[in-house]
């Protein structure tokens, strides 16, 4: 082979291998959606400003089932489960919790609250670890874990001790109606007060405090954010390209295999 064309492989084998290496960065993250609850359930998505649409936004799961969902290497937005759902044509609110105006793809739509969240920014490099958290500062509904397919603990984050919803105080109850309470709201979404929203005079860590309500979510789920400066932050940092969500996990959130 002629020194001309030994270049040219050569130059063809560098523009391969930037492609292929191109197309391994963009690999998307894998997230392995469980439902464990004794009952079906429709997880949602919604993207924060500026990320695509993940899974349509919305989808059903039947107990004991896991769907595989796919997203951005850098993508960012949440997932929640929503309960009791009969969806029909009239786009009244569809779901007993987490409704997104009565759709079963959401479509962007953020769910009515309150609804245990999952709150996730990925992150394509590496060397930059993904963030994710789970939130009751809107409220609950039911538990969720969520890990790495790795086996680090680090990058777990597991799910609650005990049943939120039946200690929930009468004032915070969601009830759907047969009269049984679905979903457990937060202070600040129940009464709106600045002292449990964290915001005006109480808008810094210094002056707002965990509440009598906030604790008692704290202590069945002590994994999770319970109010907006909820200390230390119960925020994961982990680089993974395969996570399990994981809703319904066993009382103390042990880690099921996939």
């Amino acid at each position: 082979m002629k020194l001309p064309d030994l270049v040219a492989a050569f130059f063809l084998f560098l523009v391969c291998l930037f492609m292929l290496s191109g197309s391994a960065a963009a690999h998307p993250v894998t997230f392995y959606v469980q439902n464990n609850c004794p009952f079906p359930i429709w997880p949602a998505t919604a993207s924060n400003t500026g990320y695509p649409l993940i899974a349509g936004g919305g989808f059903y799961l039947p107990s004991g089932q896991t769907q595989r969902i796919y997203a951005p290497p850098t993508w960012s937005g949440r997932i929640w489960a929503r309960t009791g759902c009969k969806f029909n044509s009239n786009w009244n609110p569809a779901c007993e919790t987490g409704d997104c105006d009565g759709r079963l793809a959401c479509n962007g739509l953020i769910g009515t609250p309150p609804a245990t969240l999952v709150q996730i920014a990925l992150q394509e490099d590496h060397s930059k670890p993904s963030l994710y958290d789970v939130s009751l500062v809107d409220g609950y509904n039911i538990p969720v874990s969520m890990n790495s397919r790795q086996t680090s603990s680090r990058c777990s984050i597991r799910g609650c001790l005990k049943d939120v919803n039946s200690l929930c105080p009468q004032e915070l109850q969601v009830l759907n109606k047969y009269g049984e309470v679905v979903a457990c709201k937060s202070a600040c979404l129940a009464f709106d007060f600045d002292r449990f929203c964290c915001r005006n005079e109480y808008g810094s860590p210094e002056k707002c405090k965990p509440s009598v309500y906030s604790k008692i979510f704290k202590d069945a789920c002590p994994c999770y954010y319970t109010y907006a400066f909820d200390s230390p932050p119960p925020l994961v940092n982990c680089a993974s390209r395969e996570y399990v969500i994981t809703f319904c996990p066993a009382w103390g959130g042990s880690r099921t295999s996939i």
